[in-house]
């Protein structure tokens, strides 16, 4: 076995109605001033102000920040920033999907450390400590509560940076199944897809370990039973809770493995055509899975009965039965079959392949990848 190493380091609690535990994490920060980054919608829903309630009974001053976009670019991380510093809070309360929170650990890192979010680009520049967060995620996908990366888009390169240290990790996190159970349907299968492929990816990632593998299947586990009926109904408090579980289990699991092809590929086509992460993940797997047969040493079969009703077994299964069994996934949830169908360019793919290449993620796909590898790749993908 080679050598690998994990930690865990925060505290998260789960459960319905645990959104009122952050007066309780902010005591336990010992901080006084709160900023609550967060998205419009949220802020319009109310759910903004309900966090802004609870830390208001522990004697904490609040000031919002809700100016955040999908694909949230380094232009938003400065103004947020900048509200931080401004209103002198103390603390940061992330609250909302991948992208809200994505913007608060880089706030956290600039706002401690100055300069751009550009600068802290790669892996392991983060000098230390960041300010301190509170996580509390609003949909089921990213796993962002318990990453230790902030992926941001540079419009100046159409290019999706990321940011890679284990000190973006927030210091404490709250899973409330509530906060999930309204989501529009699209929204349900493109997080969820996402998550399931967090799962996926650092399972057969050539950096996979027993502690990963053991996070990574539990994973699977809960989002393969679920999806479909998360996706059907958002009320389903069962499947909204395995949902956000999975996620946080996936989360944990690509933060100590990584990733490999799918998400490499999937971040340019965020940064060129605006396609939603989530989306652009489930359109490439099928493409991506297939290619990586050639490279399975048995876990395509495990997969395979995660998603599916009906185990299948050694001497039946054939790898290209989990491609139609992901491609039958992606049809029922309502995911896009072809890059072209959410508006990619031809033209465009030599350009995608590139910044694909200078994603960590590659190296760790269990098949090796040329830039010729991924142009071919994302044409079978149009």
């Amino acid at each position: 076995m080679k050598e690998f190493s994990f930690g865990i380091p925060q505290s998260v609690i789960v459960g319905k109605g645990t959104i009122e535990k952050v007066k309780d994490l902010a005591f336990k920060i010992d901080k006084k001033h709160a900023l609550i980054i967060t998205g419009p919608n949220l802020a319009k829903m109310g759910i903004a102000s309900k966090v802004e309630g609870f830390l208001k009974e522990a004697s904490v001053e609040v000031d919002i920040f809700s100016e955040i976009e999908a694909n949230p670019s380094v232009t938003t991380v400065d103004k947020a920033t900048k509200a931080f510093l401004e209103s002198g809070a103390d603390f940061i309360v992330a609250l909302g999907g991948g992208s809200p929170l994505d913007v608060a650990k880089a706030v956290a890192v600039v706002a401690k450390y100055g300069g751009k979010i550009t600068d802290y680009e790669g892996a392991h520049k983060v000098p230390g400590k960041v300010i301190p967060m509170i996580a509390i995620p609003t949909t089921a996908g990213t796993g962002s509560e318990v990453t230790a990366f902030s992926v941001i888009t540079d419009h100046e390169r159409d290019y999706k940076l990321t940011v890679f240290s284990y000190e973006l990790i927030p210091e404490y996190a709250i899973l409330d199944s509530e906060l999930i159970m309204t989501a529009p349907a699209s929204v349900a299968a493109a997080c969820g897809i996402d998550a399931f492929i967090h799962a996926e990816e650092s399972y057969i990632s050539r950096d996979a370990s027993p502690f990963t593998e053991a996070m990574s299947e539990k994973a699977m586990e809960l989002i393969g039973r679920s999806i479909r009926g998360y996706v059907a109904c958002r009320e389903n408090e069962q499947a909204a809770e395995d949902m956000l579980v999975g996620s946080l289990f996936a989360g944990i699991a690509f933060s100590w493995a990584r990733l490999g092809n799918v998400h490499a590929m999937s971040h340019p086509v965020s940064a060129y055509f605006d396609v939603p992460h989530g989306v652009a993940n489930g359109i490439l797997l099928p493409t991506i899975v297939e290619y990586n047969a050639l490279a399975d040493k048995g876990k395509y079969l495990k997969i395979y009965n995660y998603i599916s009703k009906i185990p299948e077994y050694e001497d039946t299964f054939e790898p290209g039965m989990l491609v139609e069994k992901i491609k039958e996934l992606n049809a029922e949830i309502g995911i896009p079959n072809s890059l072209s169908a959410v508006g990619v360019k031809e033209q465009y793919i030599e350009a995608m392949a590139e910044d694909a290449m200078k994603s960590g993620n590659i190296f760790a796909n269990p098949r090796s990848s040329k830039i010729s590898d991924i142009i071919e790749l994302y044409h079978k993908a149009m």
